[in-house]
């Protein structure tokens, strides 16, 4: 499962109001890692998980909890019904002071000194509204099972939402002042300021409605798509896999995928499975349900085709993805039907059963990366490219920004969560001493970076589309390997490294493009009506078949793995961005190395834009054009060039 990132830079809290999430559920969707505040009841660790973590402190060292300290001490910290009352008494008054305004005042001769208040101030409650939102989604990611942080999530959540209910207006009417009023008033510097954020929410009018339908999607959301989110991430946490005896949450049974022995693999597998197979009712009532509420919402907006709300978030042009989307699916054979070839060779088979696909390589190095080597090699490549983004990630490190132990009721997966430009970003790990977990890492860690950067841009334009979104993570994973590949002498290990990292390239360019072919057809057929569990998952077998080609047997049981994959849920077709991430680095990556002095500081100001700036613009400098079809093509023959060096080591 590739959940890294599950929730990287996403559109401000509530600058997409009339067409998208609420401040609250987009935040509490992006968990992240908090600091551990110690006041709060609900929030200490259980004696069983700290016994756990103590136990697993041996092998790979004291592994840091975050602290949420930074944004409340607690869920029952004063602060927090302080500000929820504060988020509500702004929300009245913005709405009092402003309602019914915009066209009028925005045409006359003062308009832009005018409008550039009311951005302002609406800024601010953006930010507060992060702030809040925020702190209740990652108490929330670090446990769900917790029914007091379960109440907290939920009733923070509502409030937020009634909150925002008076913001609604803005976007809408604002989308409907005349362009040349708008354009008159922009020649006042205060407004110009936010010309980037009034541009790119104007590309959200013609699919904007009605003032009072606009309320009722919006308040609806909370018994809509957010609870069925929460009913995904509360089922998903609370599941247990029964292994050799013992009752293990999703991460550790999915992390015996990757064991070196192959009966633990295929017992992983297998209860994976049952579990998955007993629950298979609930998870294919919350696809279908949220498939069709989506479906609804595409159809009241009038989007053509059910990826289209997505491009549109994006801000990337429908013919780019289709052309990304082509590129992948021709070289699956080329890349991943020959690497797992390869593979199934290296252990002396014809094919893999499909527990086998991400085991460790008979020839690779054994043990545990412990915390602390984990740190310095990732610091160590992100200094010698830029000692100025070394400092950033190192911040995360002394901050205890990271929330790295698995732990019952945690969130699964990895991602980095940018909470709001007045606090700063969080990244959740389950770490386990893998070589694959510090790749993690070091992506994780670049998306951090890149939400510290761009966060002087305020909360309305720090964040940043999904088309740049996944470039510095995977950049700083490409930092990291090439680091350990430079260092490794030992021509085993250095196949084992760069076996690994065309693993890691397949699992996120072709395994995310199948993703994103299973998530099309999916939506595609619940048109027609309600998919059982078995229809879907015929569908995903034949993506799966397709992608991963004749060398992965795909055994009985794995019919039921597209269950568990959280992308599905929480944000529909993201998972492209993966691909579009990996392969523009692997073009950006090759300026680099052929680059003169000042490349870092170029990357680096790309990444402080935040959402100044389209995508096209930020490539601009260095040679780059993502609409060129072949563009994509250069990017996976870096995959391909990988392998034929593998094929050439035996």
């Amino acid at each position: 499962m590739n959940s890294r990132s599950k929730f990287a830079l996403s559109k401000s809290a509530l600058s997409k109001s009339a067409l998208s999430k609420s401040a609250l559920s987009k935040s509490a969707q992006s968990k992240s890692a908090l600091r551990k505040p110690a006041a709060s009841k609900s929030q200490v660790k259980p004696k069983a998980a700290r016994k756990k973590a103590d136990k697993s402190a041996g092998k790979i060292g004291q592994l840091p909890e975050w602290n949420l300290a930074d944004l409340y001490s607690g869920i029952d910290a004063p602060e927090v019904g302080r500000d929820l009352e504060k988020m509500d008494s702004e929300c009245v008054g913005f709405e009092t002071d402003y309602k019914g305004k915009l066209a009028d005042q925005t045409a006359q001769d003062d308009g832009g000194q005018w409008l550039a208040g009311a951005i302002r101030r609406y800024e601010m409650i953006d930010d507060l509204a992060g702030r809040l939102g925020s702190y209740a989604g990652l108490v929330h990611a670090g446990d769900s099972l917790d029914p007091a942080i379960s109440k907290f999530y939920g009733d923070v959540s509502e409030r937020l939402t009634a909150a925002s209910l008076h913001l609604l207006f803005f976007a809408l009417e604002l989308n409907r002042v005349d362009d040349g009023a708008i354009e008159r008033a922009m020649q006042t510097p205060e407004l110009a300021h936010y010309r980037p954020w009034v541009e790119d929410l104007r590309k959200d009018k013609p699919y904007q409605l009605e003032d009072r339908v606009e309320q009722v999607f919006h308040e609806k959301s909370q018994t809509g798509y957010s609870a069925w989110n929460r009913l995904f991430d509360q089922t998903i946490s609370g599941l247990r896999f029964k292994v050799a005896g013992k009752e293990l949450a999703i991460e550790p049974a999915l992390n015996l995928l990757q064991d070196r022995d192959g009966t633990k693999r295929k017992a992983a597998a297998d209860a994976l499975a049952r579990t998955f197979k007993a629950n298979e009712r609930t998870f294919a009532l919350v696809t279908n349900t949220l498939a069709k509420d989506k479906e609804i919402s595409d159809r009241w907006r009038g989007f053509a085709d059910v990826a289209d709300s997505r491009h549109l978030n994006n801000r990337v042009e429908r013919e780019v993805v289709d052309a990304l989307v082509g590129s992948v699916r021709a070289a699956y054979p080329a890349l991943s039907h020959r690497y797992y070839r390869l593979k199934a060779g290296w252990f002396n088979k014809k094919k893999l059963p499909h527990w086998d696909r991400n085991a460790p390589l008979p020839f690779a190095a054994t043990g545990t990366i412990a915390w602390p080597e984990a740190k310095n090699i990732i610091l160590s490549a992100y200094r010698i490219f830029s000692p100025d983004m070394a400092e950033i990630a190192e911040r995360f490190f002394a901050n205890r920004w990271i929330d790295a132990p698995v732990r019952p009721g945690k969130a699964p997966g990895a991602f980095s969560h940018p909470t709001t430009p007045s606090a700063h970003p969080y990244v959740l790990m389950n770490y386990q001493g893998k070589p694959r977990d510090v790749m993690t890492l070091a992506h994780e860690l670049g998306h951090g970076v890149h939400q510290v950067l761009a966060a002087k841009n305020g909360a309305l334009m720090a964040p940043t589309p999904l088309t740049l979104a996944e470039t510095a993570s995977v950049f700083g994973e490409m930092l990291t390997f090439k680091r350990l590949l430079a260092e490794t002498r030992n021509t085993k290990q250095r196949q084992a490294l760069l076996a690994g990292k065309v693993e890691d390239m397949i699992n996120t360019v072709v395994r995310q493009i199948a993703f994103y072919s299973f998530e099309r057809a999916v939506h595609t057929e619940r048109k027609n009506g309600e998919l059982t569990a078995e229809r879907i998952g015929q569908i995903w077998l034949s993506v799966q078949n397709e992608s991963l080609g004749p060398a992965i047997d795909i055994r009985p049981g794995y019919e039921s793995f597209w269950m568990y994959i959280p992308h599905f849920i929480h944000s529909p077709f993201y998972v492209y961005a993966y691909a579009f991430g990996d392969c523009l680095v692997n073009s950006l990556y090759a300026v680099y190395e052929n680059a003169s002095e000042g490349f870092a500081e170029r990357y680096l100001a790309m990444l402080s834009a935040g959402g100044t700036r389209h995508y096209s613009d930020l490539l601009e400098p260095f040679g780059l054009d993502a609409g060129d079809p072949k563009f994509w093509d250069g990017g996976l023959s870096v995959i391909s060039g990988m392998i034929d060096e593998l094929e050439a080591m035996g």
